[in-house]
């Protein structure tokens, strides 16, 4: 399952539950030019309002079957969890993540859940490498994508990434779980160092090669127009973020297979995956 993707329609609104964002999405996921497998897995969940993207590791196929495994678990959490999504009671409309702002009781319960289900996706994925010798020590990275009740809800962890654009400027709104991204981080190499680095892509955090992973979770408010991208390396590594708003302009159809066609262009190595979202109403 390399292309897992469920699109369903979006549900009417309700003011008082808590409702998926009315987005238009595509996804698309390559093999690239140098890859004889492709280790790379999505979803689009348009219902739920759930996008994700996945980038296994791992000998023997076991890649393959990390990224899937992962994306399947964190998909059926949520599911499960559908229920008592919607019966949330509407969040404020308000930057909550404000130095000293209270973070509404609903948007801490999604918070919680994105946690939860990565962590579910975590032990799967670590409990199949345990169970099989060729598979042990696999993983992936998951960088996810919830919209409710106009929010964006994300989850992270490797360094797939998301990036959001806004009146026509792109930032990225993840931050990479590499050994570069910290040495950055920390002032202890510079921008130039990084980009020519040859550790740029040691991993530092992944889902299933622990028990237990460290996830990133952040929400902010989305607009209407607003419009996301979820990647694996495969195709951030060729691209540079001043680029990412011209790569979006058009559907997202045409965003998503513009985006894998010049990484594919500039080289291939990895495979490449995107899946392009656009806020389309509240």
């Amino acid at each position: 399952m390399r292309n897992f993707t469920l699109i369903l329609s979006c549900r009417g609104e309700a003011a008082s539950r808590s409702e998926p964002v009315k987005t238009a999405s595509f996804g698309l996921s390559d093999i690239g030019r140098r890859r004889t497998t492709n280790e790379d897995a999505f979803l689009i969940d348009e219902e739920l309002g759930l996008f994700v993207v996945a980038d296994g590791m791992g000998g023997h196929n076991a890649g393959e079957i990390a990224s899937e495994q992962a994306v399947e678990t964190l998909h059926g959490m949520f599911q499960r969890e559908a229920a008592s999504i919607e019966a949330l009671a509407s969040i404020p409309p308000r930057h909550h993540d404000e130095p000293g702002e209270t973070i509404p009781p609903a948007m801490r319960k999604l918070l919680r859940l994105m946690e939860s289900a990565i962590q579910a996706a975590t032990y799967m994925v670590f409990g199949l490498g345990e169970a099989n010798p060729d598979q042990k020590g696999m993983g992936t990275t998951l960088s996810v994508l919830l919209l409710r009740a106009g929010y964006a809800i994300t989850g992270q962890v490797g360094d797939s990434r998301i990036y959001r654009m806004r009146e026509g400027h792109a930032e990225q709104v993840t931050e990479d779980h590499t050994l570069v991204a910290w040495q950055l981080k920390k002032g202890l190499i510079t921008e130039d160092e990084a980009r020519n680095s040859r550790q740029k892509n040691v991993i530092t955090r992944a889902v299933g090669s622990k028990e237990y992973v460290q996830v990133d979770t952040h929400s902010f408010p989305v607009d209407i127009g607003d419009r996301f991208l979820l990647c694996s390396d495969g195709l951030h590594g060729y691209i540079h973020e001043s680029e990412i708003a011209a790569l979006l302009e058009g559907d997202v159809e045409e965003a998503a297979n513009r985006a894998v066609a010049i990484a594919n262009h500039r080289g291939g190595r990895d495979n490449i995956t995107a899946v392009v979202a656009e806020v389309e109403a509240l």
